[in-house]
């Protein structure tokens, strides 16, 4: 009996680390939150602010974006002119980090401070005077909502997910990621519309990530990069291709568009390629890619480049994000 113990000992050993550092591992694992209801205090001061500031030049518009990062922190970018595609003039931006306490986040920046609260952010030079208030806005897509025209190829509408392989509902009638539409397509528009989960504490690849692949070959980038610089691996890019012309991320649990314009690449009859596909996207209803060129597939593309109609099909990354109002019109 105790040889069996000497040498069950250290498997036991062994099994009770492996439990312990898989817990460890799901507990250090980012939420992600996909009910607006359930995304506590922090979620309430994240979003986008805009107003006018006077400066030694008069009065200027400011758009400050400020990003939740959990436990009561908060970065601001702020934006000279206004926001990302309502006025800001692309000079640099400048980042500000904050901290919340006893209800109200505080940004300290060397030429003044802001300070949140109820919705308003509150602005004073270094000297304590109050120079302004920007208020909190909450910016829609121009086209969300938008209905399918005569003749459009409606690939979901919230009545089934049939029309997707691995098609699943959530609970609100809404499609999840991980989907391949059974139609494939040549050339076409394609609108659709998508929810970012809310993770605070994640960062980069791992905020809220998906993507959108026209004929399964070219990648359009999905992914919460609200107040961040914006590049191909972000919202909106054309993966390790092209960076967006303008973040137009909105906040995460907010409804956002695509607006898609795909020209398929055209091929000789020995399957030689003679022309690069090309693109043009409106995020949120602004043009963030203006036709461009696309010279290969995205890496990680389920289809290869070829003449042949490909799918629509939405990455899952392992994280919750929500579709709807998915259609095409397709381009003769």
């Amino acid at each position: 009996m105790r040889s069996h113990t000497r040498f069950l000992a250290p498997l036991v050993v062994l099994v009770l680390g492996t439990v312990a550092a898989l817990l460890a591992a799901q507990e250090k694992k980012p939420a992600a939150v996909i009910d607006p209801a359930k995304a506590g205090p922090d979620f309430a001061v994240q979003g986008e602010y805009a107003g006018e500031i006077p400066t030694n030049d008069g009065n200027k518009k400011f758009g400050i974006q400020i990003i939740a990062l959990g436990d009561g922190k908060y970065r601001a970018a702020v934006h000279h002119g206004g926001l990302p595609g309502d006025g800001w003039d692309k000079s640099e931006r400048i980042l500000v980090d904050g901290q919340e306490a006893g209800g109200v986040t505080t940004f300290k920046a060397d030429n003044g401070t802001g300070t949140i609260k109820d919705g308003v952010l509150s602005i004073v030079n270094a000297n304590g005077n109050a120079l302004g208030d920007l208020k909190k806005v909450d910016r829609k897509s121009p086209t969300l909502g938008e209905k399918p025209p005569e003749g459009a190829v409606v690939l979901f509408d919230g009545s089934t997910a049939e029309r997707f392989e691995g098609g699943k509902l959530t609970d609100d009638k809404c499609i999840q990621p991980g989907i391949t539409s059974k139609q494939k397509f040549q050339s076409f528009k394609l609108h659709m519309e998508f929810l970012l989960s809310y993770m605070p504490t994640a960062a980069g690849q791992a905020r809220s990530n998906s993507g959108c692949y026209l004929q399964g070959r070219y990648e359009v980038q999905i992914l919460d990069s609200f107040g961040l610089e914006g590049k191909n691996n972000e919202c909106g890019g054309i993966y390790e291709i092209k960076d967006p012309d303008v973040n137009m991320c909105f906040p995460p649990l907010a409804w956002q568009t695509y607006d898609i314009d795909y020209t398929a690449a055209k091929y000789d009859g020995a399957g030689k390629k003679t022309a690069n596909a090309r693109v043009t996207v409106k995020h949120n209803g602004v043009v963030i890619h203006e036709n461009v060129e696309l010279p290969r597939a995205t890496r990680g593309n389920p289809v290869q480049e070829g003449p042949e109609a490909g799918p629509i099909y939405i990455q899952d990354h392992g994280n919750p994000l929500k579709f709807r109002n998915i259609w095409v019109v397709e381009k003769k």
